[in-house]
Protein backbone atom coordinates (compact mmCIF):
# COMPACT_ATOMS: atom_id res chain seq x y z
CA UNK A 1 0.00 0.00 0.00
CA UNK A 2 1.59 4.10 -0.80
CA UNK A 3 -0.39 6.58 0.39
CA UNK A 4 0.00 10.37 0.58
CA UNK A 5 -0.90 13.78 1.81
CA UNK A 6 -1.79 16.98 0.61
CA UNK A 7 -2.98 19.49 3.11
CA UNK A 8 -6.50 21.54 2.17
CA UNK A 9 -6.03 23.85 5.05
CA UNK A 10 -4.76 23.77 8.48
CA UNK A 11 -7.69 21.58 9.37
CA UNK A 12 -8.49 19.58 6.41
CA UNK A 13 -6.42 16.92 4.34
CA UNK A 14 -7.04 14.77 1.60
CA UNK A 15 -5.25 11.05 1.89
CA UNK A 16 -4.47 9.57 -1.71
CA UNK A 17 -4.29 5.85 -1.10
CA UNK A 18 -3.19 2.63 -3.39
CA UNK A 19 -3.81 -0.97 -2.58
CA UNK A 20 -2.56 -3.44 -4.71
CA UNK A 21 -4.92 -5.82 -5.52
CA UNK A 22 -3.14 -8.83 -3.94
CA UNK A 23 -3.40 -7.03 -0.42
CA UNK A 24 -7.17 -7.32 -0.66
CA UNK A 25 -7.05 -10.99 -0.61
CA UNK A 26 -7.58 -11.33 3.00
CA UNK A 27 -11.16 -9.04 2.31
CA UNK A 28 -12.17 -10.89 -0.47
CA UNK A 29 -11.62 -14.58 1.57
CA UNK A 30 -13.48 -12.81 4.28
CA UNK A 31 -16.59 -11.79 1.79
CA UNK A 32 -16.61 -15.65 0.40
CA UNK A 33 -16.90 -16.85 4.26
CA UNK A 34 -19.67 -14.11 4.60
CA UNK A 35 -21.66 -14.40 2.20
CA UNK A 36 -21.07 -18.48 2.35
CA UNK A 37 -23.07 -17.98 6.09
CA UNK A 38 -25.96 -15.52 4.34
CA UNK A 39 -27.15 -18.11 1.35
CA UNK A 40 -28.14 -21.18 0.29
CA UNK A 41 -27.39 -22.97 -2.79
CA UNK A 42 -29.43 -26.25 -4.00
CA UNK A 43 -26.74 -28.96 -3.97
CA UNK A 44 -24.32 -27.66 -1.45
CA UNK A 45 -24.27 -27.68 2.39
CA UNK A 46 -24.50 -24.20 4.04
CA UNK A 47 -21.07 -22.62 4.42
CA UNK A 48 -19.25 -24.83 1.94
CA UNK A 49 -20.07 -23.07 -1.38
CA UNK A 50 -17.44 -22.83 -3.71
CA UNK A 51 -16.21 -18.92 -4.98
CA UNK A 52 -16.65 -19.81 -8.62
CA UNK A 53 -20.56 -20.87 -7.05
CA UNK A 54 -21.03 -17.44 -4.98
CA UNK A 55 -19.98 -16.03 -8.46
CA UNK A 56 -22.26 -17.26 -10.83
CA UNK A 57 -25.19 -16.77 -8.86
CA UNK A 58 -24.62 -13.99 -7.31
CA UNK A 59 -22.48 -12.03 -9.16
CA UNK A 60 -18.25 -11.04 -8.30
CA UNK A 61 -19.31 -7.73 -7.65
CA UNK A 62 -21.60 -8.18 -4.71
CA UNK A 63 -18.28 -9.99 -3.51
CA UNK A 64 -15.74 -7.23 -4.38
CA UNK A 65 -17.89 -4.52 -2.81
CA UNK A 66 -18.18 -6.34 0.48
CA UNK A 67 -14.43 -6.80 0.46
CA UNK A 68 -13.53 -3.54 -0.22
CA UNK A 69 -16.24 -2.15 2.54
CA UNK A 70 -14.02 -4.45 5.02
CA UNK A 71 -11.01 -3.12 3.83
CA UNK A 72 -11.53 0.34 3.24
CA UNK A 73 -11.35 1.23 7.22
CA UNK A 74 -8.33 -0.69 7.80
CA UNK A 75 -6.18 0.91 4.80
CA UNK A 76 -7.56 4.37 5.79
CA UNK A 77 -6.01 3.57 9.56
CA UNK A 78 -2.72 2.42 8.16
CA UNK A 79 -2.69 5.26 5.91
CA UNK A 80 -3.22 7.89 8.96
CA UNK A 81 -0.67 6.16 10.78
CA UNK A 82 1.90 6.47 8.57
CA UNK A 83 1.01 10.17 7.85
CA UNK A 84 1.61 10.48 12.09
CA UNK A 85 -2.17 12.40 11.66
CA UNK A 86 -4.42 13.40 14.61
CA UNK A 87 -7.56 13.21 12.83
CA UNK A 88 -11.01 14.30 14.13
CA UNK A 89 -14.19 12.72 12.87
CA UNK A 90 -15.31 10.51 9.97
CA UNK A 91 -13.48 10.60 6.68
CA UNK A 92 -15.39 11.73 3.63
CA UNK A 93 -13.88 8.67 1.58
CA UNK A 94 -14.07 8.05 -2.32
CA UNK A 95 -12.94 5.45 -4.20
CA UNK A 96 -11.35 6.54 -7.74
CA UNK A 97 -10.14 3.69 -9.31
CA UNK A 98 -11.18 0.10 -9.14
CA UNK A 99 -11.54 -2.68 -11.55
CA UNK A 100 -11.38 -6.93 -10.24
CA UNK A 101 -7.94 -7.77 -10.72
CA UNK A 102 -6.26 -4.13 -11.09
CA UNK A 103 -5.48 -1.68 -8.31
CA UNK A 104 -7.54 0.04 -6.24
CA UNK A 105 -7.24 3.55 -5.44
CA UNK A 106 -9.32 5.79 -2.93
CA UNK A 107 -9.07 9.35 -1.32
CA UNK A 108 -10.28 10.28 2.24
CA UNK A 109 -10.79 13.94 3.19
CA UNK A 110 -11.01 14.42 6.89
CA UNK A 111 -10.32 16.93 9.74
CA UNK A 112 -7.25 17.24 11.42
CA UNK A 113 -6.45 18.59 14.69
CA UNK A 114 -4.37 21.67 13.96
CA UNK A 115 -1.11 22.57 14.89
CA UNK A 116 -0.98 24.92 17.77
CA UNK A 117 2.01 27.59 19.00
CA UNK A 118 1.10 28.24 22.65
CA UNK A 119 2.72 31.75 23.11
CA UNK A 120 4.45 33.50 26.30
CA UNK A 121 1.57 33.24 29.04
CA UNK A 122 3.51 34.50 31.30
CA UNK A 123 2.71 38.18 31.27
CA UNK A 124 -1.31 38.00 31.29
CA UNK A 125 -2.95 40.03 33.96
CA UNK A 126 -6.39 40.03 34.80
CA UNK A 127 -8.77 41.67 37.83
CA UNK A 128 -11.43 40.36 39.68
CA UNK A 129 -13.77 41.11 42.29
CA UNK A 130 -12.73 41.94 46.05
CA UNK A 131 -14.01 39.59 48.37
CA UNK A 132 -15.68 42.01 50.74
CA UNK A 133 -18.45 40.71 53.18
CA UNK A 134 -20.15 43.74 54.38
CA UNK A 135 -22.76 43.55 57.34
CA UNK A 136 -25.73 43.53 55.47
CA UNK A 137 -24.85 40.39 53.39
CA UNK A 138 -24.45 38.43 56.67
CA UNK A 139 -28.25 39.82 57.88
CA UNK A 140 -29.40 39.05 54.77
CA UNK A 141 -27.89 35.65 55.35
CA UNK A 142 -29.32 35.39 58.77
CA UNK A 143 -33.08 36.34 57.87
CA UNK A 144 -32.64 33.66 54.68
CA UNK A 145 -32.15 30.99 57.85
CA UNK A 146 -34.74 32.22 59.52
CA UNK A 147 -37.20 31.85 56.67
CA UNK A 148 -36.43 28.07 56.70
CA UNK A 149 -37.28 27.73 60.33
CA UNK A 150 -40.32 29.77 59.69
CA UNK A 151 -43.96 28.32 61.13
CA UNK A 152 -46.99 28.53 60.05
CA UNK A 153 -50.43 28.89 61.94
CA UNK A 154 -53.89 28.67 60.03
CA UNK A 155 -55.68 32.13 60.52
CA UNK A 156 -59.34 33.17 59.33
CA UNK A 157 -58.77 35.89 57.07
CA UNK A 158 -58.16 36.98 53.69
CA UNK A 159 -54.82 35.57 52.30
CA UNK A 160 -52.60 38.52 51.57
CA UNK A 161 -48.47 38.76 50.41
CA UNK A 162 -46.37 36.44 52.40
CA UNK A 163 -48.84 33.67 53.58
CA UNK A 164 -48.74 29.93 52.90
CA UNK A 165 -52.31 28.78 51.07
CA UNK A 166 -53.26 25.07 50.51
CA UNK A 167 -54.96 25.02 47.46
CA UNK A 168 -56.70 23.04 44.65
CA UNK A 169 -55.95 23.55 41.16
CA UNK A 170 -57.91 22.16 38.16
CA UNK A 171 -56.36 23.80 34.71
CA UNK A 172 -58.43 23.58 31.28
CA UNK A 173 -57.70 24.07 27.68
CA UNK A 174 -60.46 25.06 25.43
CA UNK A 175 -63.03 24.32 28.15
CA UNK A 176 -61.60 20.65 28.33
CA UNK A 177 -59.62 19.42 31.75
CA UNK A 178 -56.69 18.15 31.47
CA UNK A 179 -56.02 14.97 32.98
CA UNK A 180 -52.57 15.70 34.60
CA UNK A 181 -54.04 19.32 35.27
CA UNK A 182 -55.86 18.25 38.76
CA UNK A 183 -54.06 18.59 41.93
CA UNK A 184 -55.23 18.79 45.20
CA UNK A 185 -54.04 20.07 49.00
CA UNK A 186 -51.09 21.98 46.85
CA UNK A 187 -49.06 24.25 49.23
CA UNK A 188 -47.65 27.38 47.79
CA UNK A 189 -45.93 30.47 49.45
CA UNK A 190 -47.35 33.82 48.24
CA UNK A 191 -45.01 35.91 46.33
CA UNK A 192 -42.68 33.16 46.12
CA UNK A 193 -43.01 32.48 42.13
CA UNK A 194 -42.60 28.85 42.60
CA UNK A 195 -46.12 27.95 40.55
CA UNK A 196 -47.98 29.56 38.13
CA UNK A 197 -47.76 32.67 36.72
CA UNK A 198 -51.41 34.78 37.41
CA UNK A 199 -51.62 32.60 40.62
CA UNK A 200 -50.53 35.10 43.32
CA UNK A 201 -52.95 38.03 41.75
CA UNK A 202 -55.86 35.19 41.84
CA UNK A 203 -55.24 34.19 45.69
CA UNK A 204 -54.60 37.35 47.07
CA UNK A 205 -57.83 38.55 48.96
CA UNK A 206 -59.63 35.28 48.63
CA UNK A 207 -60.51 33.14 52.55
CA UNK A 208 -60.52 29.53 53.40
CA UNK A 209 -63.40 27.99 50.97
CA UNK A 210 -63.03 30.78 48.15
CA UNK A 211 -62.31 30.26 44.13
CA UNK A 212 -61.41 32.29 41.12
CA UNK A 213 -60.15 31.53 37.75
CA UNK A 214 -57.25 32.73 35.68
CA UNK A 215 -55.29 31.77 32.84
CA UNK A 216 -51.71 30.68 32.55
CA UNK A 217 -48.97 29.68 30.52
CA UNK A 218 -48.94 25.86 30.99
CA UNK A 219 -44.55 24.91 31.71
CA UNK A 220 -45.01 21.16 31.67
CA UNK A 221 -47.08 18.27 31.27
CA UNK A 222 -49.47 17.07 28.65
CA UNK A 223 -50.33 21.03 26.97
CA UNK A 224 -46.90 22.79 27.99
CA UNK A 225 -46.70 26.05 25.92
CA UNK A 226 -50.35 26.11 25.95
CA UNK A 227 -52.53 29.25 27.93
CA UNK A 228 -54.87 27.00 30.23
CA UNK A 229 -57.99 28.39 32.61
CA UNK A 230 -56.83 27.57 35.97
CA UNK A 231 -59.66 27.15 38.19
CA UNK A 232 -58.03 27.86 42.25
CA UNK A 233 -59.73 26.85 45.44
CA UNK A 234 -58.21 27.81 48.77
CA UNK A 235 -58.63 25.12 51.78
CA UNK A 236 -56.38 26.81 54.22
CA UNK A 237 -55.28 30.15 54.48
CA UNK A 238 -51.49 29.69 57.11
CA UNK A 239 -49.96 33.23 58.53
CA UNK A 240 -45.63 32.48 58.22
CA UNK A 241 -44.26 33.45 61.83
CA UNK A 242 -40.29 33.84 62.05
CA UNK A 243 -38.67 32.93 64.67
CA UNK A 244 -36.78 35.89 66.98
CA UNK A 245 -33.29 36.57 65.97
CA UNK A 246 -31.33 35.81 69.33
CA UNK A 247 -29.54 32.85 71.28
CA UNK A 248 -32.37 30.99 71.17
CA UNK A 249 -32.60 30.60 67.54
CA UNK A 250 -28.42 30.55 66.73
CA UNK A 251 -28.92 27.13 68.93
CA UNK A 252 -31.94 25.74 67.09
CA UNK A 253 -30.62 26.20 63.59
CA UNK A 254 -26.60 25.40 64.20
CA UNK A 255 -23.93 24.14 66.42
CA UNK A 256 -23.26 27.31 67.88
CA UNK A 257 -24.95 28.73 71.20
CA UNK A 258 -25.15 32.27 70.59
CA UNK A 259 -26.23 34.70 67.83
CA UNK A 260 -22.84 36.73 68.21
CA UNK A 261 -20.91 33.01 66.91
CA UNK A 262 -23.35 32.40 64.45
CA UNK A 263 -23.19 35.54 62.83
CA UNK A 264 -19.66 35.49 62.52
CA UNK A 265 -19.61 31.86 61.01
CA UNK A 266 -21.96 33.15 58.48
CA UNK A 267 -19.64 35.76 57.86
CA UNK A 268 -16.85 33.40 57.03
CA UNK A 269 -19.16 31.30 55.15
CA UNK A 270 -19.81 34.22 52.80
CA UNK A 271 -16.13 34.80 52.60
CA UNK A 272 -15.21 31.37 51.61
CA UNK A 273 -18.26 31.47 49.04
CA UNK A 274 -16.62 34.57 47.53
CA UNK A 275 -13.39 33.20 47.40
CA UNK A 276 -14.11 30.23 45.24
CA UNK A 277 -16.17 33.07 42.89
CA UNK A 278 -13.53 34.41 42.64
CA UNK A 279 -11.13 32.34 42.13
CA UNK A 280 -13.59 30.32 39.61
CA UNK A 281 -13.67 34.20 37.93
CA UNK A 282 -9.90 34.40 37.89
CA UNK A 283 -9.61 30.84 35.79
CA UNK A 284 -12.29 31.77 33.43
CA UNK A 285 -10.32 35.39 32.65
CA UNK A 286 -7.19 33.96 32.54
CA UNK A 287 -8.39 31.30 29.93
CA UNK A 288 -10.04 34.28 27.88
CA UNK A 289 -6.96 35.89 27.57
CA UNK A 290 -4.95 33.07 26.63
CA UNK A 291 -7.62 32.17 23.72
CA UNK A 292 -7.26 35.41 22.85
CA UNK A 293 -3.64 35.33 22.83
CA UNK A 294 -3.31 32.07 20.53
CA UNK A 295 -4.40 31.26 16.86
CA UNK A 296 -6.61 28.38 16.84
CA UNK A 297 -7.94 27.34 13.34
CA UNK A 298 -11.34 26.17 13.93
CA UNK A 299 -11.99 22.51 11.70
CA UNK A 300 -15.59 23.68 9.61
CA UNK A 301 -17.11 20.22 10.33
CA UNK A 302 -16.22 19.89 13.82
CA UNK A 303 -17.78 22.68 14.66
CA UNK A 304 -21.06 22.15 13.26
CA UNK A 305 -20.95 18.45 14.27
CA UNK A 306 -20.48 20.37 17.54
CA UNK A 307 -23.71 22.97 17.04
CA UNK A 308 -25.62 20.10 16.01
CA UNK A 309 -24.90 17.81 18.99
CA UNK A 310 -25.52 20.85 21.03
CA UNK A 311 -28.72 21.60 19.58
CA UNK A 312 -30.14 17.92 19.56
CA UNK A 313 -29.35 17.76 23.27
CA UNK A 314 -31.64 21.47 24.04
CA UNK A 315 -34.64 19.67 21.79
CA UNK A 316 -34.70 16.35 22.38
CA UNK A 317 -33.09 16.59 26.27
CA UNK A 318 -33.70 19.57 27.92
CA UNK A 319 -36.97 20.63 26.51
CA UNK A 320 -39.06 17.65 27.34
CA UNK A 321 -37.79 18.21 31.25
CA UNK A 322 -38.41 21.65 31.30
CA UNK A 323 -41.60 21.78 29.18
CA UNK A 324 -40.61 24.13 26.49
CA UNK A 325 -40.52 24.24 22.44
CA UNK A 326 -38.34 26.74 20.49
CA UNK A 327 -41.00 29.19 20.67
CA UNK A 328 -41.20 29.28 24.92
CA UNK A 329 -38.04 28.88 25.28
CA UNK A 330 -36.50 32.01 23.49
CA UNK A 331 -39.43 34.37 24.79
CA UNK A 332 -38.60 33.03 28.26
CA UNK A 333 -34.48 34.21 27.31
CA UNK A 334 -35.60 37.03 25.72
CA UNK A 335 -33.46 36.02 22.05
CA UNK A 336 -34.42 35.88 18.55
CA UNK A 337 -33.54 32.59 16.53
CA UNK A 338 -30.53 34.09 14.89
CA UNK A 339 -29.34 35.67 18.63
CA UNK A 340 -29.37 32.12 19.79
CA UNK A 341 -27.90 30.67 17.10
CA UNK A 342 -24.84 33.12 16.63
CA UNK A 343 -24.21 32.77 21.23
CA UNK A 344 -24.72 29.02 20.48
CA UNK A 345 -21.64 29.40 17.79
CA UNK A 346 -19.51 31.62 20.09
CA UNK A 347 -20.05 29.12 22.95
CA UNK A 348 -19.23 26.16 20.94
CA UNK A 349 -15.94 27.56 18.81
CA UNK A 350 -14.47 28.85 22.38
CA UNK A 351 -15.06 25.12 23.77
CA UNK A 352 -13.07 23.57 20.57
CA UNK A 353 -10.20 26.27 21.43
CA UNK A 354 -10.67 25.28 24.90
CA UNK A 355 -9.60 21.37 24.14
CA UNK A 356 -7.03 22.17 21.67
CA UNK A 357 -5.08 24.81 23.94
CA UNK A 358 -5.12 23.05 26.63
CA UNK A 359 -3.89 19.35 25.12
CA UNK A 360 -1.34 21.60 23.84
CA UNK A 361 -0.19 22.79 26.83
CA UNK A 362 -0.41 19.26 28.54
CA UNK A 363 1.73 18.21 25.88
CA UNK A 364 4.07 21.21 26.54
CA UNK A 365 4.30 20.64 30.07
CA UNK A 366 4.35 16.64 30.03
CA UNK A 367 1.64 16.56 32.29
CA UNK A 368 0.13 13.22 33.64
CA UNK A 369 -2.91 12.04 35.42
CA UNK A 370 -2.22 10.09 38.71
CA UNK A 371 -4.49 7.39 39.75
CA UNK A 372 -5.42 9.70 43.12
CA UNK A 373 -6.48 12.80 40.92
CA UNK A 374 -8.42 10.50 38.16
CA UNK A 375 -10.14 9.17 41.61
CA UNK A 376 -11.17 12.59 43.05
CA UNK A 377 -12.18 13.90 39.96
CA UNK A 378 -14.59 10.84 39.56
CA UNK A 379 -16.26 10.97 42.54
CA UNK A 380 -17.04 14.95 41.95
CA UNK A 381 -18.82 14.54 38.65
CA UNK A 382 -20.39 11.09 39.86
CA UNK A 383 -21.83 13.74 42.68
CA UNK A 384 -23.00 16.05 39.88
CA UNK A 385 -24.68 13.18 38.20
CA UNK A 386 -26.75 12.21 41.01
CA UNK A 387 -25.00 8.86 41.05
CA UNK A 388 -22.91 6.95 43.64
CA UNK A 389 -19.06 7.01 42.88
CA UNK A 390 -19.41 3.04 42.11
CA UNK A 391 -22.37 3.54 39.93
CA UNK A 392 -20.27 6.33 37.37
CA UNK A 393 -17.58 4.65 37.49
CA UNK A 394 -18.85 1.46 36.46
CA UNK A 395 -21.19 3.81 33.43
CA UNK A 396 -17.61 5.20 32.70
CA UNK A 397 -15.76 2.23 32.14
CA UNK A 398 -18.91 0.35 30.50
CA UNK A 399 -18.88 3.53 27.86
CA UNK A 400 -15.69 3.55 27.17
CA UNK A 401 -15.31 7.37 28.68
CA UNK A 402 -11.90 6.63 31.14
CA UNK A 403 -9.31 8.66 28.45
CA UNK A 404 -12.37 11.08 28.22
CA UNK A 405 -12.14 12.04 32.00
CA UNK A 406 -8.33 11.68 32.14
CA UNK A 407 -8.23 14.29 29.52
CA UNK A 408 -10.53 15.98 31.88
CA UNK A 409 -8.51 15.81 34.73
CA UNK A 410 -5.31 16.74 32.24
CA UNK A 411 -6.67 20.19 30.88
CA UNK A 412 -7.22 20.96 34.46
CA UNK A 413 -3.77 20.78 35.52
CA UNK A 414 -2.96 22.41 32.20
CA UNK A 415 -5.12 25.63 32.90
CA UNK A 416 -3.80 25.51 36.49
CA UNK A 417 -0.45 25.68 35.12
CA UNK A 418 -1.47 29.09 33.40
CA UNK A 419 -3.05 30.89 36.49
CA UNK A 420 -0.27 30.36 38.52
CA UNK A 421 1.71 32.34 36.00
CA UNK A 422 -0.85 34.94 35.58
CA UNK A 423 -0.94 37.93 37.56
CA UNK A 424 -4.03 38.29 39.42
CA UNK A 425 -5.47 41.37 40.94
CA UNK A 426 -8.12 42.14 42.58
CA UNK A 427 -10.46 45.62 41.97
CA UNK A 428 -8.23 47.01 45.29
CA UNK A 429 -5.35 46.86 43.40
CA UNK A 430 -4.56 43.60 45.74
CA UNK A 431 -2.67 40.78 44.01
CA UNK A 432 -4.51 37.99 44.49
CA UNK A 433 -2.99 34.67 45.67
CA UNK A 434 -4.99 31.97 44.54
CA UNK A 435 -2.59 29.03 45.34
CA UNK A 436 -3.44 30.15 49.11
CA UNK A 437 -7.09 29.76 48.61
CA UNK A 438 -6.47 26.18 47.33
CA UNK A 439 -4.60 25.24 50.09
CA UNK A 440 -7.58 26.10 52.35
CA UNK A 441 -10.06 24.46 50.58
CA UNK A 442 -7.34 21.60 50.15
CA UNK A 443 -6.88 21.31 54.28
CA UNK A 444 -10.90 20.72 54.69
CA UNK A 445 -12.11 24.80 54.89
CA UNK A 446 -15.05 25.52 52.84
CA UNK A 447 -16.75 22.55 52.90
CA UNK A 448 -20.14 24.18 52.77
CA UNK A 449 -19.22 25.49 49.14
CA UNK A 450 -18.53 21.63 47.59
CA UNK A 451 -21.85 21.58 45.74
CA UNK A 452 -21.15 25.17 44.06
CA UNK A 453 -17.22 24.16 43.79
CA UNK A 454 -18.52 20.43 41.80
CA UNK A 455 -21.22 22.70 39.80
CA UNK A 456 -18.41 25.10 38.48
CA UNK A 457 -15.59 22.16 38.00
CA UNK A 458 -18.41 20.44 35.22
CA UNK A 459 -18.99 24.14 33.79
CA UNK A 460 -15.67 24.57 32.80
CA UNK A 461 -15.28 20.64 31.82
CA UNK A 462 -18.42 21.15 29.46
CA UNK A 463 -16.67 24.01 27.89
CA UNK A 464 -13.44 22.09 27.23
CA UNK A 465 -15.10 19.56 25.38
CA UNK A 466 -15.35 19.63 21.61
Amino acid sequence: MKSAVETLNPTRVRLTVEVPFEELKPSLDAAYKKINQQVSVPGFRKGKIPARVIDQRFGRGAVLEEAINDALPKFYTEAVSEGELNVLGQPDVDITEFNDGDELKFTAEVDIRPTIEIPDYSGIEVTVDAVEVSDEDVEKSLEELRERFASTTTVERAAAEGDVVVVDLEASVDGNVLEDGVASAVSYTIGSGQLLDGIDEAVIGLEAGGSATFTSSLKGGSAAGSDADVKVTVTDVQARELPALDDDFATLASEFDTLDELREDSRGRLSRMRQYDQATDAQEKVLDALIELTEVPIPEKLLKDEIQTRTHNLEHHQFPQMGLDWDTYLEREGKSREEYDAELETQAVKGIKTQFILDELVNKEKLSVNQEELTEHLMRRAATSGMTPDQFAQAVVEGGQVPMLVGEVARGKALAVVVEAAKVTDTNGEVVDLEDEEDEDASGEGAEDEAEAEESDAAVEADAKA
